[in-house]
């Protein structure tokens, strides 16, 4: 045991590390530290009434196994013309680490039989226009040329382009300037179904989940230690539990609970809250014909979170499709959370950073704006650049996560609005927390690695060594040794099922 009781406040138990959030970075970070010290004492709260409820749930999220095979925000495009594929080349690293774990505990049976939860999902990038035909023909040119990327082909062809995703080119006027790039070895995947199960694996290792708990307050004692503040939601109870080591993991109310510990990290965050809907069919004459992640490309001065895209999906083993994410403008941080979260959010330190961002970010107020008062007819419309004989009776819309995109305190008093995760932690490391979305879930074992590294500095280096049982790819830099990485990526894929890649 870390924790000890000099100088801390009373408290109604004690444990060694604290998680706050049922989500896929709780459950990654609880599964590796069980594996250097299954003697230690674990216990996660979440709110809610069971676990991947939120942005981690199969319909709260895309699914998409982020490679950088398809999104092209990770190859931007650059003024000169050029461009850029470093981002690309950093996330298809990051997740090549993530299908490495998670073969590991396949094979140590802590993660049930592959198809649950990953299966094979061809990625492809689809755009129209001649400059944006342009763009992909040297996108894929220097994609092709590194190896991570060498199974990707490209096409302006309608036939080449029918045989990859039959519904981009099914009634499609003739002569369109269309392109597109295909990418056999991408992924769907559905993070709730690897949520649950590594829960599972968790909680028969001996760790304490509690579910409709909700951590109220995080104070420091002393000594160094934290006093977690919980309330059981179902009878009021609260309790108060000593640790030593707090990892939030609570999506949109992890800057909430950061600022009540008093982490200094995060003077100046704030978030935006943007909400997401999708039109999804689970027609079989649809689904059938429709194997493939399709991702177009945002609208010009558009965030990146706007790309189009029609995904296949398996989801609790039920084939379906969606086409979106059309956005919408809801005040919680969370699905499940409070319309007063936003403005509840408010501080001195933030506001004007919140304001700066907002008028800097007028491409997401538009798309924003374009959504919310766009009709069933105007979504269909949109579907139908990638399916044109979509018919409206087969397409019928959910809303998906919440999403609370960070806001990042810039020079001065400016804020910039930010479109991926960032890990905070205190300058010792003893309280972290994940903000932001995507990639999100495809890299929550690189994520859960930062944080480790940062909470754990002292222990890092004999920890890494035992990691390396269940992560192999730990001491090998995936960027510099791209062909030792696609060696230890194809002994992961053997295990989850996947094809080989040629």
């Amino acid at each position: 045991m870390w924790v000890n009781n000099e100088g801390a406040k009373s408290a109604s138990e004690s444990v060694d590390v604290v998680l706050v959030g049922g989500g896929i970075v709780s459950a990654t970070l609880a599964a590796m530290i069980q594996r250097v010290h299954p003697e230690w004492k674990l216990s996660v709260y979440e709110r809610l009434d069971a676990v991947a409820k939120e942005s981690s749930n199969g319909w709260n999220n895309a699914g998409t196994g982020h490679a950088a095979l398809c999104e092209l925000n990770y190859t931007p495009e650059m003024p000169d013309g050029s461009v850029d594929i470093t981002k690309a080349i950093g996330i298809h690293a990051q997740f090549m680490t993530t299908k490495t774990f998670w073969g590991s505990l396949v094979r140590e049976g802590a993660l049930r039989e592959p198809s649950t939860f990953i299966n094979n999902t061809p990625h492809m990038s689809f755009v129209k226009g001649d400059a944006n035909q342009k763009f992909l023909r040297e996108r894929h040119r220097l994609l092709s040329a590194h190896p991570f990327f060498h199974d990707m082909e490209h096409s302006e062809d309608y036939g080449q382009i029918e045989q990859w995703s039959p519904l981009l080119i099914e009634g499609r006027p003739a002569g369109e300037k269309i392109a597109a790039t295909y990418a056999p070895s991408g992924t769907d995947v559905d993070f709730g179904a690897v949520t649950r199960q590594l829960f599972t694996d968790f909680t028969a290792r001996g760790g304490s989940l509690e579910l409709e708990h909700d951590v109220t307050d995080i104070s420091r004692n002393s000594d160094g230690t934290w006093n977690v503040a919980v309330k059981n939601l179902r009878d009021g109870a609260a309790k108060t539990v000593r640790t030593k080591l707090v990892l939030v993991g609570a999506g949109g109310y992890t800057l909430k609970l950061l600022r009540k510990a008093g982490v200094p990290e995060v003077k100046g965050y704030g978030l935006f809250p943007v909400s997401g809907t999708f039109l999804s069919t689970e027609n079989t004459a649809l689904t059938s014909k429709h194997n493939t992640k399709v991702y177009g490309k945002a609208a010009e001065g558009a965030p990146p979170m706007s790309m189009p895209h029609l995904d296949a999906r398996i989801i609790d083993g039920q084939r379906t499709a969606l086409f979106g994410p059309f956005a919408g403008l809801v005040p919680k941080f969370l699905k499940e959370g409070s319309v007063l979260d936003l403005f509840a959010s408010l501080r001195g330190d933030n506001l004007l950073p919140i304001a700066t961002a907002g008028l800097d970010n007028l491409g997401l107020t538009k798309v924003l704006a374009q959504d919310l008062i766009a009709n069933q007819a105007k979504r269909i419309e949109a579907l139908r650049d990638f399916a044109p004989t979509a018919k409206s009776e087969d397409w019928k819309l959910f809303v998906a996560g919440q999403r609370a995109q960070i806001i990042k305190p810039a020079s001065g008093t400016k804020g910039t609005l930010q479109f991926g995760t960032e890990v905070i932690s205190s300058a010792n490391g003893s309280i972290a927390g994940v903000l932001g979305a995507s990639p999100g879930a495809s890299t929550a074992v690189p994520i859960a690695l930062d944080i480790l590294r940062t909470s754990f500095k002292d222990e890092w280096s004999t920890w890494e060594n035992e990691l390396r049982s269940v992560m192999p790819t730990l001491g090998t830099d995936m960027k510099a040794e791209p062909e030792k990485a696609l060696e230890l990526e194809a002994e992961a894929d053997v295990t989850l099922g996947l094809p080989k890649r040629v």
